[in-house]
């Protein structure tokens, strides 16, 4: 069985309170997911990228949606080795001088990315929920969340 992780945007989108198309399709994807039994997880990266915007812009309901989709799905979190391979990764791209992320920006790809290689290490299949695999399939498998049936 793949490990599926959501980045920000399916993430966003899945606790949005808005009936915007967009957010409703992402949705019922999600619930498409659950229920044909797939395993889907939460990284604490993605935690963080939807939570403070949630904070700055005060939605609660979109932080209750969120904590109850953590609690339903499950979390990944941010270790040592995460941050040591999110680190070999940052590194890796700007030798190639094909950064992810501004040189000063904290760069949530490379630990998103980062999140999915230790699971895959530990020998399990995974695939990263995102709209953008530019940056996160240089690391890890990545698809458009839409695409992933």
């Amino acid at each position: 069985m793949t490990i599926i992780l959501l980045d920000s945007a399916p993430l966003g989108l899945v606790t949005n309170p808005s009936a915007s198309s967009q957010a409703f399709q992402c949705k019922q994807w999600l619930q498409s997911l659950i229920s044909n039994g797939n395993r889907i997880l939460i990284p604490e990266i993605t935690d963080y990228e939807v939570r403070r915007e949630l904070l700055r812009a005060n939605k609660v309901k979109g932080i209750q949606r969120l904590d109850h989709l953590i609690n339903q799905l499950g979390y990944i979190s941010i270790t040592r080795e995460v941050m040591l391979k999110a680190a070999e990764f940052w590194a890796d791209v700007r030798k190639q001088g094909q950064p992810t992320a501004d040189n000063k920006a904290l760069d949530a790809d490379v630990i998103l990315s980062a999140q999915a290689f230790t699971i895959i290490a530990q020998g399990e299949d995974v695939v990263i929920a995102t709209s953008n695999v530019k940056h996160l399939t240089r690391f890890v498998p990545a698809k458009i969340w839409n695409e992933i049936i």
